[in-house]
C-alpha cells in the first residue's frame, strides 16, 4: 500500500501552465459506427460526442468526453456534460494556472468525472503543444509500440462471435475480450475456447449478474479467462470482493472505478485483482496517473479500457499507455472497427505484429480534419 511521502509525491504534468487562451468551442458530433456496439445494458449505432476546443498561444488543444447520449452505460451524458463544462468547469480556468492548480480547483466539483476529463485533456494537449512535446512526453512516457486488444459486442450466436474472434486473431490483436450477459455467457466462452485454446480472453459483464449467480459464474474458471469485467453492480466493490472468494477467475473493476478512492477500496476489499483504467470517466490524466502509481504499488495489474471514443480521445489513450504501469493489452484497436471515417488523421492501424503507434506530433499527435469534423457536428457553440 502507498504511505503518506508517496501519496504526496507529485507528477511533472501537474506542473504544466497554461497559456492565454483566446477561443473555446464546444461541439456534439455523432459518427456512425461500421457495425452496431452492444453491452448487456444497451446497444449504440453510432459514436455521438462532445468535443471541446481550445485555442492559445498559437496552438489547438482538443478534448473528447467519452459520455454517451443516454445514461445507460454511466451516470453523465452529453447533455449533462455540456453544463457542467460550460457553467462550472471552464469560468474555474485561467492563464498562467497550472494543471496542478486546475486539478484542485475542478475538487470544489463534485462527481462528473467524464466532464472535467473532457476540459483536462483539452488543457493538457494545449499545453504540451505550446511547449512542442509530444503528450507522452509531458505524462513521463517513452515511446514504445503500444500492444493491441478488441472488445467485441454481445452476438446472436456462438458461431457469429467465433466469426468474429477469427477474423480478429487474423488481423494480429493481442488479447480479445467478449461481451457477455445472462443467457449469452458459458455457451458463447465454451465456443471460443473450443476454436483458440489459448488466446488471452477476457469476459466482461457490464454489471448484469448478481451475487447469486456466484455458481453460475463459477463455471466460466474452465476456460482459462485472464479475467471477468464487471459482474455485478457498477456501483459495488462489497459483493465484488464475497465473489472473488468464490471463483478461481480473477475478477477486474470497470464501472465502479470513478477515482483514486474507489481504486483504494476495491483493492484493499479484495474485490479488484485487475484493473480497467478509463482515463476519460475517471476525471482525466492525473487521476489516471495516481490510481497507475497506487495499483502498481499494490501489485494490481492495470489496462487501459476504451470507451469507443474517436480519434481524439484514441490518440490520449494509446499516449497514456507509454506508462509503465500499464502491464496488460488495453481495448485499443483500429480505426477502421468502429468508423469508416474518423475525425482525425493518421488513423489507427495495426503494425504486422499487432502493435499499435504512439501518433508522432506534438500533443496529441493527430491532425482534426476540419471538413470531417464540420460533416459529423450537430451542434457547434463558441463558449470563448
Amino acid at each position: 500500500m502507498t504511505g503518506p511521502a508517496e501519496e504526496a509525491a507529485g507528477f511533472p504534468l501537474e506542473a504544466g501552465r497554461i497559456p492565454a487562451i483566446g477561443r473555446v468551442d464546444l461541439l456534439l458530433v455523432r459518427l456512425p459506427f461500421v457495425q452496431p456496439f452492444s453491452i448487456s445494458s444497451a446497444t449504440w449505432t453510432c459514436k455521438e460526442a462532445l468535443v471541446l476546443r481550445v485555442e492559445g498561444d498559437g496552438v489547438v488543444g482538443w478534448g473528447e468526453c467519452v459520455a454517451d447520449p443516454d445514461p445507460f452505460y454511466a451516470a453523465e451524458t452529453t447533455t449533462s456534460a455540456r453544463h457542467i463544462v460550460t457553467e462550472f468547469l471552464l469560468p474555474l480556468v485561467e492563464a498562467g494556472m497550472t494543471l496542478g492548480e486546475v486539478d484542485t480547483r475542478f475538487q470544489h466539483v463534485r462527481g462528473n468525472r467524464m466532464a472535467k476529463a473532457t476540459v483536462e485533456n483539452a488543457l493538457v494537449d494545449l499545453v504540451a503543444k505550446a511547449r512542442g512535446v509530444p503528450l507522452h512526453e509531458l505524462l513521463g512516457g517513452t515511446r514504445r509500440r503500444i500492444p493491441s486488444g478488441i472488445s467485441l459486442g454481445l452476438q446472436e450466436t456462438p458461431a457469429a462471435l467465433v466469426k468474429e474472434i477469427e477474423a480478429a486473431v487474423a488481423k494480429g490483436y493481442h488479447r480479445v475480450k467478449v461481451k457477455v450477459k445472462r443467457g449469452k455467457d458459458v455457451d458463447y466462452v465454451a465456443a471460443v475456447r473450443d476454436r483458440f485454446p489459448d488466446i488471452p480472453l477476457m469476459a466482461d459483464a457490464n454489471g448484469d449478474y448478481r451475487l447469486q449467480d456466484a455458481a453460475h459464474l463459477a463455471r466460466l474458471d474452465a476456460f482459462g479467462l485472464t479475467m471477468i469485467e464487471q459482474p455485478l453492480s457498477y456501483s459495488d466493490f462489497y459483493e465484488h470482493a464475497a465473489l472473488q472468494k468464490l471463483l478461481a477467475t480473477p475478477l477486474c473493476l470497470d464501472e465502479s472505478i470513478h477515482d483514486l478512492a474507489d481504486a483504494k477500496a476495491a483493492i484493499a476489499l479484495g474485490g479488484c485483482r485487475i484493473l480497467n483504467l478509463k482515463q476519460g470517466r475517471v476525471g482525466g490524466l492525473l487521476e489516471s496517473l495516481r490510481i497507475l502509481r497506487h495499483a502498481a504499488s499494490c501489485g494490481v495489474p492495470v489496462w487501459s479500457g476504451g470507451m469507443d471514443e474517436t480519434g481524439i480521445g484514441r490518440a490520449v489513450n494509446i499516449h497514456l499507455q507509454t506508462l509503465d504501469g500499464f502491464t496488460l493489452p488495453g481495448d485499443t484497436s483500429e480505426t477502421s472497427r468502429y468508423f469508416h471515417e474518423d475525425l482525425v488523421e493518421p488513423p489507427v492501424v495495426l503494425d504486422g505484429e499487432g502493435f499499435i503507434e504512439v501518433p508522432r506530433g506534438t500533443g496529441i499527435g493527430v491532425e482534426v480534419v476540419p471538413d470531417r469534423l464540420q460533416k459529423y457536428t450537430l451542434r457547434s457553440e463558441r463558449l470563448r
